[in-house]
């Protein structure tokens, strides 16, 4: 996956991104993306993996912990990895998590997310994007989009069947908040080429793309 490249104009200009899976990246550069304050510098990507329980009453330190062991770190030879992480030259501007359905307890314990479907939630061949982050300083130029088109690609690459994603869409005439959109948008998943399965909820979807 290194070095696969989209564009970006910046000021007029073309900038190209590459995107890394995490064990081809460094701790810093993904504590880098998820900053020092704010929802991601907290969860550490960990809600989604552990559950509301255990990720609520567990030590952000040990948070950090358990994404550094996920993420191999340093280790491009891992067979397996918690995400990828955009670089907009040398430096780390966003975090996408994609890994297996089955990492994902807090998704296989969802009502919502099997609302109307008739599969096996444990089958592991399909994967799922469950959060993204844009660094601070970063935002608000579409790099969403882009993370959601590399995560099909690094999906895809290592073998998964389908995947999924489970955007947010606003409430009524309102806006998604910052936190909220971190599960992503119907339009971006859809710019990825995925497209709707269900509508369980008012507010929040179900979408995929198979590869076979």
């Amino acid at each position: 996956m290194a070095g696969v490249r989209n564009e970006r104009p910046t000021d007029g200009e073309a900038s190209a991104l590459t995107f890394r899976p995490a064990n081809e990246a460094t701790w810093d550069d993904i504590q880098a993306v998820f900053g020092t304050r704010g929802g991601a510098s907290r969860c550490q990507c960990q809600r989604q993996v552990l559950g509301d329980g255990e990720w609520w009453h567990m030590p952000v330190e040990e948070r950090a912990a358990l994404l550094r062991e996920q993420a191999h770190v340093d280790d491009p030879a891992a067979s397996s990895t918690a995400g990828l992480v955009a670089f907009l030259g040398d430096e780390p501007v966003g975090w996408v998590a994609v890994a297996p359905r089955t990492t994902y307890r807090r998704l296989l314990g969802s009502t919502v997310a099997w609302k109307d479907r008739n599969e096996d939630k444990n089958d592991g061949t399909v994967w799922s994007v469950v959060c993204f982050v844009t660094r601070a300083g970063y935002r608000g130029e579409g790099l969403m989009y882009e993370l959601a088109a590399a995560a099909v690609e690094f999906a895809r690459a290592r073998g998964a069947v389908a995947l999924e994603g489970y955007p947010i869409v606003a409430k009524g005439d309102g806006k998604i908040t910052w936190d909220e959109a971190s599960v992503g948008t119907p339009q971006v998943f859809a710019a990825a080429g995925l497209t709707q399965v269900t509508s369980p909820t008012v507010r929040r979807r179900v979408m995929r793309v198979d590869f076979r």
